[in-house]
């Protein structure tokens, strides 16, 4: 079972690239316009690249977005950001976005966490 949820979590970050790819070439402008303006957000600043990955994984679990959600679980192990860390941050999202959120960080972002560190272990 472990194996099947690993995969999709590999396979929804997959999906979201391929998504992605297939999107710009539709509409590169806003594709291209849509990343620079990302990659600017999520730069280091006053507030640290992680820092900023746990504040996206908050909104994405009160957004109920689960690529999102996905997307920057993965974001926050990258910058450094221990599963206690990623745990509180969804806290916080839970005490502002209720049971939905909650709901959201007890299990996709804790499956999402233990399989996207699993296999560094």
């Amino acid at each position: 079972m472990q194996q099947e949820a690993r995969h999709s979590t590999e396979q929804a970050l997959h999906d979201y690239k391929m998504g992605v790819g297939k999107f710009s070439e539709k509409l590169p402008e806003v594709t291209k316009t849509f990343n620079a303006f990302t990659e600017a957000c999520f730069g280091e600043g006053s507030l640290s690249k992680k820092e900023k990955q746990l504040i996206a994984l908050g909104i994405s679990v009160v957004a109920q977005d689960e690529y999102c959600m996905i997307y920057h679980t993965k974001g926050c192990i990258d910058q450094g950001a221990i599963e206690q860390e990623i745990l509180e941050a969804c806290g916080v999202s839970a005490a502002f976005g209720g049971g939905a959120a909650m709901s959201q960080s007890v299990t996709l972002v804790q499956e999402c966490i233990s399989e996207l560190t699993s296999h560094t272990h």
